[in-house]
This record gives C-alpha cells, sequence and structure tokens, in this order.
C-alpha cells in the first residue's frame, strides 16, 4: 500500500495492532471493527484470563498511540458495535435532557459528556440487541449458524466476560477481577461471554435474557463517561453488550456448550435463505426519574436488501458503522488512532441513517426486577434496581 491510500480490516484473527503500526510507517489510513489478536496469541494456556481480554488489546492499542497523535489516522473498532453504539449513546444522552427541558449545552470533550450523563442519573447502559431474523432452512446436528461471522461470534464469545464497571456498584460479583494496570474502567468475569447472560430490554423485543459477551465499547464508553475529582472516580456508569442473536445462534451456543467450548464441525451465515425478521440494535440507558430510554436501528431483512441486495439486517448495521468512520478519516486524515468516542457522533449518524432502517428512541417503565417471580430466591438489591447484581442471570 501507498501513501494516502485506505486500508480496510475486517478480518478475523489479523493482528490489528500490526496493522495500524504499518499503516502509521507508509501514511496510509486504517478503519477497523474490532481490534484483533494473532490466532493463538491470546488464547494459549500459558496467558491469564486479563491477557485474554478486550481490555488488554485495547491498553495495547491506547499505549501506541500515546506519542503518535499527529499522523495517518487508524480509527478502531468502528463498525455497529462497537461503533455505532458509541454515537447511539451521545444521541440518546440529548434526546432525554430535551424531553425533560434540561440545557444538555455543547459537549465538546469526554468530561462534558460524562457530566451531562451524571446529570441524568445514567446509572447503567445496556448494548441492548435483539436479532429476529428467521430461516426455513433450520440449524442441522453438529452446525453453528449466525446472521454474521461465526468464527468472529465464538471468538469473542470464548473471551472472558468484560463490562464497565460503574461507581454506583456495591455488589462485587464473586466470580469478578480487576486487571490491575491501565484506564481501570472495566472489570471481567472468570467465564466466558456465552456463558454469562444478563437481563435486559428492547422496545419490541420486550424483557429478555442476553448474552454478555465482551465487546469494545463496553470498556471504551465507560471510560469516556468517567468523572475524577482529585484522581478519585466520582461518577461512571456500568456498560455492557446483552446480546440476543438470532434463534437458530442461540441453538448452536448451546450446543456448543455441552461440547465444552468446542466449535462444531459446520459453519453457516445466513443470508439469502432469511426470510424475514430484523436486528433491533441500541443502548438502553437506565436510573433517569423518567424510565429507561433505548435509541438505536430498527432494520428490517427488507429494508436491508431493498439498500444492498445480498446483505442481512445486521451485516448492513455494521456496514453503515464502517462507512461513516471511512468517512470521518478521510475528513479528518492526521488524526492518529482514534476510537469512536473520539470522533463526530453527528457525522457517524448522518452517514450511517439511510443504511439503518428505523432511528428510535423509546421511553419504557422496564427494570430488572419488574415482574420478578417469588418463586424462586434470588439474591436482589431492592433499594437498587439498577445493580449489578439485579442484572445478572443466577
Amino acid at each position: 500500500m501507498r501513501d494516502g491510500d485506505f486500508l480496510l480490516n475486517l478480518s478475523v484473527e489479523v493482528a490489528s495492532l500490526e496493522l495500524i503500526r504499518y499503516c502509521w510507517r507508509h501514511n496510509v489510513l486504517y478503519l477497523d471493527t474490532c481490534i484483533e489478536p494473532w490466532p493463538g496469541s491470546y488464547d494459549a494456556p500459558q496467558r491469564t484470563l486479563s491477557q485474554r481480554s478486550n481490555y488488554a488489546l485495547r491498553e495495547a492499542v491506547l499505549a501506541f498511540r500515546l506519542d503518535k497523535r499527529d499522523g495517518a489516522t487508524a480509527v478502531v473498532t468502528q463498525g455497529a458495535n462497537p461503533g455505532l453504539a458509541s454515537a447511539f449513546v451521545k444521541q440518546a444522552l440529548l434526546a432525554m435532557a430535551t424531553s425533560q427541558d434540561i440545557d444538555p449545552g455543547q459537549p465538546r470533550c469526554y468530561e462534558d459528556w460524562a457530566a451531562l450523563a451524571q446529570r441524568l442519573d445514567i446509572k447503567t447502559i445496556h448494548i441492548a440487541e435483539r436479532d429476529t431474523q428467521l430461516s426455513s432452512r433450520r440449524k442441522q446436528r453438529g452446525e453453528f449458524v449466525n446472521t454474521w461471522s461465526v468464527r468472529g461470534f465464538v471468538s469473542e464469545g470464548l473471551q472472558p466476560s468484560e463490562l464497565g464497571w460503574g461507581s454506583h456498584e456495591r455488589h462485587w460479583p464473586d466470580d469478578a477481577c480487576r486487571h490491575g494496570y491501565g484506564c481501570d474502567a472495566a472489570i471481567y468475569l472468570q467465564r466466558p461471554g456465552i456463558a454469562t447472560r444478563v437481563r435486559s430490554w428492547t422496545p419490541l423485543e420486550g424483557p429478555y435474557h442476553g448474552f454478555l459477551v465482551t465487546h469494545g465499547e463496553s470498556i471504551s464508553i465507560a471510560d469516556h463517561l468517567t468523572l475524577r475529582e482529585r484522581g478519585e472516580v466520582v461518577y461512571r456508569p456500568t456498560v455492557h453488550y446483552a446480546y440476543y442473536p438470532c434463534d437458530d445462534a442461540v441453538l448452536s451456543l448451546h450446543e456448543i456448550a455441552g461440547r465444552n467450548w468446542g466449535l462444531q464441525p459446520e459453519r453457516r451465515i445466513m443470508r439469502e435463505e432469511i426470510e424475514s425478521g430484523m436486528d433491533e440494535l441500541g443502548v438502553l440507558l437506565m436510573g433517569n426519574r423518567k424510565g429507561v430510554y433505548w435509541y438505536g436501528s430498527r432494520l428490517t431483512i427488507e429494508q436491508a436488501r431493498l439498500l444492498a441486495p445480498h446483505n442481512s439486517a445486521t451485516s448492513l448495521q455494521v456496514a453503515a458503522g464502517a462507512l461513516a468512520g471511512m468517512v470521518w478519516a478521510m475528513r479528518h486524515p492526521r488524526a492518529g488512532v482514534v476510537e469512536p468516542d473520539d470522533i463526530d457522533y453527528d457525522l457517524v449518524l448522518r452517514i450511517a441513517a439511510p443504511y439503518l432502517g428505523q432511528l428510535v428512541g423509546e421511553y419504557g417503565d422496564w427494570s430488572p426486577l419488574k415482574d420478578r417471580s417469588p418463586l424462586y430466591q434470588e439474591a436482589v438489591d431492592a433499594s437498587d434496581p439498577w445493580q449489578f447484581l439485579n442484572f445478572r442471570v443466577g
């Protein structure tokens, strides 16, 4: 590649940081949708769970960029989630403030956005996604079926479950650990994401149990929405993914768990055989007095095919986020290494919106304690519904 070219990295198991280093040396613009390591480099038996985390991958990229702010732009983790999720959070914060006659001003830095989130009393943020795309060609025994990269999903799903850890939390999970270095905005659990379920909500699906799979935005959003006084954290929301994939992917996850997390011999990405359904992908902001607020994209398979043939709703949402990030990078070619939280959310949404179906913001009265059955004595904190203890499925 030559000076001024653009490297779009949508690969799996190709080390992102090595490509970023290459692009930096050769003045090549760069974008990826997640930070990837070399195969075998992060899941070797001798590596700790912390070393296998997205937290560790992010910290390595942040360390590289410390003294390289002026150079060829490299946008990391800019797809749908991570990527669009960070823009959705900012749009949701502004919409909530406006609906409650709160003047949000014009947030210009991380501290401004964090102060707005604190003012709205946002305690927890879920990237709340429900994929209802369905095919008449059902999953077969020994087959993993998904609406996007099987290897990508299984790879991140087998990493330790990770979440941004909020300042309001007062119940430390028994299987949780801190990393002991870096931004300290996130923790990890000693179990894989596809073995960890949490309660969440979207407007169309209603309440559901999602998988707490590690994602870059769980760490970066929590980090960027942190307020400190005299070096001490005074505000940070808990942030994590709550993913309910398509029904055949859920069946595939049950099977892979029974195989002791060994991947099935057959893998299939659903494309032309999808007959109905949508991907309801957004962010759920919780803690405000008016109720929970979900903002995001509702994209049906029919809409996706009209916009871009051969796509699913899921693939088009990811592509829209990547496209928006590429446009931003070309307009800001000397920004160095940046995350989705660093770039102009308004431009990102304007570029991506034509490919996202219906962009919706809705309040709801849901909480993780609503309608809980008295038959099952689970540990809960009734004094604060927004504790992670109340979200996690026992």
